[in-house]
C-alpha cells in the first residue's frame, strides 16, 4: 500500500517513476489515480524533472498511449530511443498494453 504524504508528493511521484521496471510505463491517469492529484500536476512534475537520468519521465505517457512530445532532452525521437531501450515495443505511435503498470 502506498502512504502518500500530500507535503512531499512531487518527490513521490519521482521516486514511484523511478522503481518502475526497466520494461513498463505508466499514464499520467494512472498517477492521477495511485496520487489522488490532477494529471496537469503530474505533467508538471515531469516538466520539471531535474534528474531524467534517475527519475525517467519518458516513462510517463498519454492516456491514449500514444507517444507524444517530450520535452527533456529531444522530440518524440528522444523518447522513442529511450522507450525502445527499455524494450518496448512501439507500433503505429502506440504502446502495447502490455507494458503498462
Amino acid at each position: 500500500m502506498l502512504i502518500l504524504n500530500k507535503s512531499n508528493i512531487d518527490q513521490e511521484v519521482l521516486n514511484f517513476i523511478r522503481d518502475l521496471p526497466k520494461w513498463r510505463v505508466i499514464t499520467y491517469k494512472k498517477l492521477w489515480d495511485i496520487f489522488k492529484v490532477h494529471p496537469r500536476k503530474i505533467a508538471s512534475i515531469m516538466k520539471y524533472n531535474k534528474n531524467p537520468e534517475i527519475y525517467p519521465c519518458y516513462k510517463v505517457i498519454s492516456f491514449d498511449w500514444k507517444v507524444s512530445w517530450y520535452s527533456a532532452f529531444d522530440w518524440v525521437k528522444s523518447k522513442i530511443e529511450k522507450l525502445k531501450s527499455d524494450w518496448i515495443e512501439i507500433i503505429d505511435w502506440k504502446i502495447d498494453e502490455k507494458y503498462f503498470y
